[in-house]
């Protein structure tokens, strides 16, 4: 015997729901590499604008007015009272009673 031809293949129900099955766990773990990694890049953008922050006192400020914007535009009773940090940790009192 030199050929063989295959006509017709009958698959059961049981393989394709199989196959089906692997594709669908294949697609959601793609899913979750894919989000993975947008949640990464993300969070090095945020290390990133941290860093550029602490270099420039004054975007400090602009990020502070444009969450004020942001918040009084919504149209809510929220109240927001802007601290400087530096003036929030000399109301503390000290552990050893210094002032």
């Amino acid at each position: 015997m030199t050929n063989v031809e295959i006509k017709h293949v009958d698959s059961e129900r049981k393989h394709d729901r199989a196959i089906a099955k692997q594709a669908e766990a294949e697609r959601l773990r793609r899913a979750k590499v894919i989000n993975a990694m947008g949640e990464q890049q993300a969070a090095e953008k945020l290390v990133e604008a941290g860093r550029l922050l602490a270099r420039e006192p004054q975007a400090n400020a602009v990020t502070l007015f444009c969450s004020l914007h942001d918040i009084a535009s919504e149209r809510s009773s929220t109240i927001v009272f802007p601290l400087p940090t530096d003036s929030a940790h000399s109301s503390r009192p000290r552990p050893d009673g210094a002032k």
